[in-house]
């Protein structure tokens, strides 16, 4: 018997299993859209370096009387921070490594007051008791000098009251000097308050040197993401040149009053000591060691030897000092490594010294090493850019 045409067509009844998936599973549910990218606009960023740039002026104009002890120790860390880093690779912990360091230093300055502390205060007690003999022999050398250039131009050109005035403002000038200097001594170690910087700048150093590497590194973290990689590579340049002339013209001055210093003791001049270290550690200034040192020690030889002799054994120093510093120990310890021209070094120092004192001398050579660093970078950026590259329009 043959089954009806629709039992024929009818479809067998699914499982359990099958039927639950021939149900379509329900759509997820749609992804929240992401959200907006924040992205900081050109007057953010504008506002973001004046608002540095005036905080920390202000920092410097409110707290300058007592930032030094700290600016001291800041760059004491700086210089102290590779041995620092080898103490640290030979398997001394951090904070051992930057306690010897701080105080061999400690050490080293008693040393150095010591020994060389009373013999300094005895060259200036000789030079304040010399003070009136050199009055008398600048009076008598200026005397003769008008005296020369009456004979020579005559009476009408150079009287009497030119002789009189000169001769009296050298003395003037002289005793001035002679009177200031005991003022100045006193007037600057009460203005830099030595023993604050004796007692604070050691522990602060101790401080900043052993947590030199967490400091720098939360400096990092703060940078702009988006310029974090430009400013690094600038503050390595910054610290390159930086590193090289700190460290140079610490070893060029050291090494420079030590040459002036025994030269000048050894040909007889009887404040060699004084003035030849004076010379050499005001080197770091370009060409202001030289010749202040320069027209001291010949000065001072003009007052103490009698003959030509000595006066030429004196300016044979300087000049030999003046060649070996120029042609042997500034090429070999800085070379062409430091890219700060002297000009610019001399601007920097007086004029951190004009607005801020000895703490922006300090601060000077720092940050002259960084806007150099920065024109150049911007000068790169000018000498790529479409702005300096725009060929001149055709005619």
């Amino acid at each position: 018997m043959i089954a009806p045409r629709s039992q024929q067509t009818a479809e067998p009844p699914l499982r359990p299993r099958e039927a639950l998936s021939a149900v379509e599973p329900p759509a997820a549910p749609a992804a929240p859209p992401p959200p907006p990218r924040l992205q900081a606009t050109r007057a953010q960023r504008i506002g973001l370096l004046v608002g540095l740039l005036v905080a920390a002026w202000l920092a410097l104009q409110l707290f300058a009387s007592i930032l030094l002890p700290f600016v001291a120790a800041a760059g004491i860390a700086y210089i102290l921070d590779p041995p620092a880093r080898e103490l640290t690779r030979l398997g001394l912990p951090r904070f051992l490594a930057a306690m010897l360091l701080v105080l061999a230093l400690i050490a080293g300055g008693l040393l150095f007051a010591l020994l060389l502390y009373p013999v300094i205060v005895s060259q200036f007690g000789l030079l304040l008791g010399r003070v009136p003999q050199y009055i008398y022999l600048l009076q008598n050398w200026a005397q003769q000098l008008i005296t020369d250039l009456q004979e020579r131009f005559g009476s009408q050109v150079v009287d009497d009251k030119l002789r009189d005035l000169v001769s009296g403002q050298a003395a003037a000038m002289l005793s001035f000097l002679a009177t200031a200097l005991p003022r100045l001594i006193g007037g600057g170690f009460a203005l830099f308050n030595v023993l604050t910087l004796m007692v604070v700048t050691p522990v602060v150093a101790f401080y900043l040197l052993r947590d030199w590497p967490n400091v720098v590194a939360r400096a990092d973290s703060w940078l702009p993401r988006r310029y974090a990689a430009l400013i690094r590579a600038q503050a390595r340049e910054v610290d390159r040149i930086l590193a090289a002339w700190v460290r140079g013209q610490a070893l060029c001055c050291l090494i420079l009053a030590l040459i002036y210093a025994l030269a000048l003791t050894m040909v007889g001049l009887d404040l060699g000591l004084i003035v030849g270290m004076t010379a050499g550690l005001l080197s770091f200034i370009p060409y202001v060691g030289t010749i202040v040192g320069g027209v001291t020690a010949i000065g001072l030889a003009f007052a103490q030897f009698p003959d030509w002799e000595g006066v030429a054994r004196v300016a044979a120093v300087m000049l030999i000092g003046n060649l070996i510093e120029g042609y042997i120990i500034y090429p070999r310890l800085l070379g062409d490594r430091v890219e700060l021209p002297d000009v610019w070094v001399i601007f920097a120092l007086f004029a951190g010294g004009a607005a801020f004192g000895f703490l922006g001398v300090m601060l000077a050579v720092p940050i002259a090493a960084t806007i150099g660093v920065l024109c150049r970078f911007w000068l790169r950026r000018y000498l790529a850019s479409p702005l300096y590259l725009d060929p001149p329009q055709r005619p």
